[in-house]
């Protein structure tokens, strides 16, 4: 015997007779085919120049391409994951058509060029999404925490609605292609109002501050459906503005407003993180402050960077989410790190930190001009930094293993992120507008600065000093009350 006692569970054990596998066995091997095929017309797209569209209702293009392989990709993860966790569920079938829908709404939204057909494959989204969050109907924080989404969602899509008209209302095109091309002529009022829409629909669908709060009241979906949910469909706010770049770029000034909004967010998500005590919200405050990092990126006129970053963010909270379950087994209270680091330490991870913004400047030409290239290098940097302090503080190793280890194994790190950056903008090629810095003002210099300070407060921990600051951060982070699971026979939904 190995000495373990069986472990009681809370409610009965699934029956996986429940319901037949038929369903979700296709679904899995559906959406692995729609990957391998999305890998080939990817290949193909890189290729083939010219024009892949019904004129006025679809077109396909890089940005196309490129999500198809990673949305299928991520939602074939998901699927064979969900097969066992899922098995036996009575919700099974239901799931699994949620999510194999999920992914052919995204599929169509990125390829929708007609706004109508894009505002409605938004919608759909939206709401499909909702129901994947309210999985299990006989469970009230779930229900609960489906209308709350779903309210947020419907408002996102009625903004998108109010963008679209107005663009449409000035443009007097129907296609985005068609707002898009006239963009140069844009301005004025209705303008205005569109493109504030635009931006307001893209903060609550990525669950930028101050719309967290539908992110954060919606752990009672299933680990698999948080898993698409953080790693796709928080991307839509940075999907939308690279599809409308041109209309967003015409104003110097919106562009900078998105900054500082993009900016806000990443910092208050990286604060909220600090008070979370279970892993699943921490990592959903992860992703708020993550999304402020995109959308920063995109206001920043990178938006190639900007995708690259919802990209690889997204196998970065896919794996994570999906291993949650884990972290309770693999963290114990006594492990507290090594503590703060030497003074050879912090140099080491200080010119890490330097030399990771340096390398990404010389292998994608950013930061080597007199424009936003440089905060966007100056966010690589800092990046950098962070991850090397967090190797340096929270791993067991020896000292000269740790110190050691950290050049050896950012740096190499950083090349792999400007390759990727590089080839996604190679594919990226084709949009209107990849890349369009903007010239650096003195309003840029101040965001850059206050941003600089309280990042290096946060990683010195200054912000623990304050008891006030700790019950606000909390009380800014807590889900809707009905969504709050308050005893141990609620978490059985069986």
């Amino acid at each position: 015997m190995s000495g373990h006692s069986s472990k009681p569970t809370v409610g009965a054990l699934p029956d996986t007779t429940v319901e037949s596998p038929f369903v979700p066995a296709v679904l899995t091997w559906l959406v692995w085919s729609l990957f391998a095929a999305s890998v080939a017309v990817l290949v193909a797209r890189v290729r083939i120049d010219g024009a892949w569209e019904i004129p006025g209702v679809i077109a396909v293009d890089g940005l196309t391409v490129l999500l198809w392989v990673v949305v299928t990709f991520f939602s074939g993860i998901v699927h064979s994951y969900s097969r066992r966790y899922m098995a036996g569920s009575t919700h099974e079938t239901r799931f699994f058509c949620n999510v194999f829908g999920f992914t052919a709404a995204v599929m169509g939204l990125v390829a929708a060029d007609h706004i109508a057909l894009f505002a409605l494959l938004w919608l759909a989204m939206g709401l499909v999404m909702a129901n994947l969050i309210g999985t299990v109907d006989g469970w009230r924080q779930a229900r609960a925490a489906a209308r709350v989404a779903r309210r947020y969602f419907l408002a996102s899509s009625a903004l998108l609605g109010v963008a679209l008209t107005a663009l449409w209302w000035t443009t007097g095109a129907t296609s985005i292609s068609g707002i898009v091309a006239a963009a140069d002529g844009l301005g004025g009022p209705v303008w205005l109002v569109g493109v504030a829409a635009l931006v307001l629909a893209a903060m609550i669908q990525s669950a930028l501050v101050p719309f967290h709060g539908w992110l954060l009241s919606s752990m009672t979906a299933p680990t698999p459906a948080s898993a698409l949910m953080h790693a796709g469909f928080v991307n839509a706010g940075g999907i939308l503005l690279t599809r409308f770049a041109p209309v967003v770029t015409v104003d110097a000034t919106l562009m900078l407003a998105i900054v500082v909004v993009g900016a806000t967010s990443a910092l208050l998500g990286k604060l909220l993180k600090t008070v979370q005590a279970d892993s699943k919200t921490e990592l959903g405050c992860s992703t708020v402050g993550q999304m402020g990092f995109m959308i920063m990126q995109a206001g920043l006129g990178f938006f190639g960077a900007a995708v690259t970053h919802l990209v690889l963010h997204g196998f970065y909270k896919a794996y994570h989410f999906l291993s949650a379950g884990g972290q309770v087994e693999h963290t114990a209270p006594a492990e507290e790190g090594t503590g703060a680091p030497s003074l050879a330490g912090t140099a080491i991870v200080l010119a890490t930190g330097v030399a990771g913004g340096v390398l990404f400047a010389a292998l994608t030409g950013k930061g080597t001009s007199l424009d936003s290239g440089l905060l966007l290098v100056l966010f690589v940097a800092l990046t950098t930094l962070h991850a090397a302090h967090s190797a340096v503080t929270q791993t067991d190793l020896s000292k000269r293993a740790r110190y050691g280890a950290v050049p050896l194994v950012f740096i190499p790190a950083i090349t792999v992120y400007a390759l990727v950056y590089e080839a996604i903008s190679a594919v990226l090629s084709g949009l209107p507008v990849v890349a369009a810095p903007t010239q650096l003002s003195a309003v840029h210099a101040l965001v850059a600065v206050v941003f600089l300070v309280v990042y290096v407060a946060i990683e010195l921990g200054v912000h623990e000093r304050s008891q006030r600051l700790y019950v606000t951060l909390v009380n800014a982070s807590q889900p809707a009350s009905g969504t709050v699971l308050t005893a141990t026979e609620e978490y059985n939904e069986y």
